[in-house]
């Protein structure tokens, strides 16, 4: 291992994005290494990975296991409990992966960027519900986001230009990049496989499973996610994250359905040219992106078969059946607090389905009545916006309450 060697802290070590960077790290030894691992309740998995990481934290979120945990790792590594821990990590090494699912990642993306590191993020939901504050914490120097969503790094890899002239668009005053600060770009082309559930009614859609929803065609995922990709709302929710990294307006972001999964996303501009990032589903790739970037990872991930391609599709998604991806851009549009209470609402519907508590049609519909009561505040700093997200959270569990209650 290279004695200049980058040092990766990983905040959501054991879901699916956390152990794909932990086959990042071990495909390039001598370039990553990991000084400290988090996770908020798996604790053997976690003590699995620190036995063979030997990181010199570990972090438990839930402080129940943590004696639990300090039993199973290595002797000598500092062991760290309760709500604070994953933020705690995020102050350490060169890179943070945020990989924790949903928005308890926020603190872990402030902290990263507050100390001036680079965040490798693929928690979109703590960029998309503190958006404002975010912002802030990204102005400070040396902060920067690489994001490890696919559709989000094959963007910044098209863009990349820019870095290479060093003139990156930056936040300004405490707030997003300006969309007139990518004056070139003519629009940001977001591509989706349309999961599951591509081509069918919303009629057709009344009495889907658990297992339905699933059962996604093309990407290996966690659960929350794989059901937002499968109403879309994961898409609605990229176009806003697209808004805050890239600092391009809605008008100008768009969405297309690519069943394949080949082309990640794509930016057209001004002269009609359009960049395009292309390569197999794997996630491993925006990963290493993240990690290594402005080099590029050693180990190919993705590569294409070209004698095998024989097509790539593209149609305009279906707003009237997957009306979660509509909710967003309205919400993104609304800006301020609408962001959170958007992305709250949408936690707890889901939640509710994979519970069985509501149908897979009543997600948006919890998250429509939800908007429809939205009280707008200024999200200036974290209270701010856990407040907004306390308040969506109490009108969206009305709203799921009073579906159960009608069946």
């Amino acid at each position: 291992m290279s004695a200049t060697a980058t040092r990766v802290s990983l905040a959501g070590s054991t879901g699916s994005i956390g152990t794909q960077t932990l086959d990042v790290v071990r495909a390039d030894p001598d370039h990553l290494r990991i000084v400290a691992l988090g996770a908020h309740s798996s604790v053997r998995l976690l003590a699995e990975q620190a036995a063979e990481m030997r990181p010199e934290v570990v972090a438990i979120g839930d402080d129940r296991l943590a004696g639990d945990l300090a039993s199973l790792v290595p002797p000598g590594t500092e062991i760290l409990s309760g709500p604070g821990a994953l933020e705690a990590i995020a102050g350490m090494g060169d890179v943070v992966v945020n990989a924790v699912v949903g928005f308890a990642g926020l603190a872990v993306t402030v902290n990263t960027l507050r100390t001036g590191r680079r965040l490798a993020l693929a928690n979109k939901e703590s960029l998309i519900a503190g958006a404002p504050v975010v912002q802030a914490a990204r102005a400070t120097p040396g902060a920067e986001i690489v994001p490890v969503d696919s559709e989000h790094c094959a963007i910044h890899q098209c863009l990349a230009t820019r870095a290479w002239r060093g003139e990156e668009p930056r936040p300004r005053d405490g707030g997003g990049v300006e969309a007139e600060e990518q004056p070139d770009v003519r629009r940001l082309v977001v591509t989706a496989s349309g999961g599951p559930f591509r081509g069918r009614s919303r009629m057709e859609l009344a009495d889907v499973t658990l297992a339905q929803a699933l059962a996604h065609p093309t990407w290996t995922m966690g659960p929350k996610i794989t059901i937002d990709s499968s109403t879309l709302m994961n898409k609605g929710l990229e176009v806003i994250e697209a808004h805050e990294l890239f600092g391009v307006g809605f008008d100008r972001i768009e969405v297309v359905v690519h069943p394949q999964s080949i082309v990640h996303s794509m930016v057209e501009f001004c002269d009609g040219a359009t960049l395009a990032q292309l390569s197999r589903p794997d996630m491993r790739l925006p990963i290493g992106y993240a990690l290594r970037y402005p080099e590029r990872l050693g180990e190919p991930y993705g590569v294409i078969d070209w004698s095998q391609l024989s097509r790539l599709d593209f149609a305009a998604p279906d707003l009237t059946t997957f009306v979660c991806l509509r909710l967003a851009y309205e919400a993104g549009r609304a800006g301020a607090s609408a962001p959170a209470w958007l992305n709250a609402a949408n936690e707890v519907a889901v939640a509710a389905f994979l519970d069985g508590r509501i149908g897979w049609l009543s997600i948006a519909d919890v998250v429509a009545e939800t908007l429809d009561s939205h009280d707008e505040t200024k999200l200036l700093e974290v209270g701010d916006v856990l407040a907004a997200d306390a308040a969506a959270r109490r009108v969206a569990a009305g709203a799921v309450e009073r579906r159960e209650r009608t069946g």
